[in-house]
């Protein structure tokens, strides 16, 4: 379960970064590839989100996290970078 919610927490920081490619540095140059790529890397980044937060529940008992460590990995999924740092300092290895 740890090894899937590393995964999980990787990949979800990555769409989250071509997300704000996708609107920072595309959209103004190629209006276009923009509206072609914006459902389906919004639409990973959804499921992902999903799945972050749904296994972080999951797995909360076995690696006995107390509310605040709780709290910080559930912001985590909001913040660009935050989902690589709660990997590395609050996932214990799997």
């Amino acid at each position: 379960m740890t090894k899937l919610f590393k995964f999980i927490a990787i990949a979800e920081g990555i769409s989250y970064l071509v997300l704000f490619f996708n609107m920072l540095v595309i959209k103004p140059n190629h209006m276009e590839l923009y509206k072609t790529l914006l459902f389906p890397i919004g639409m990973a980044h959804g499921l992902l989100f999903i799945g972050y937060v749904l296994m972080a529940i999951m797995i909360k008992n076995e690696q006995q996290w107390n509310f605040k460590e709780f709290v910080m990995v559930q912001l985590a999924s909001l913040l660009p970078f935050a989902t690589f740092y709660v990997e590395k300092k609050y996932v214990r290895n799997a």
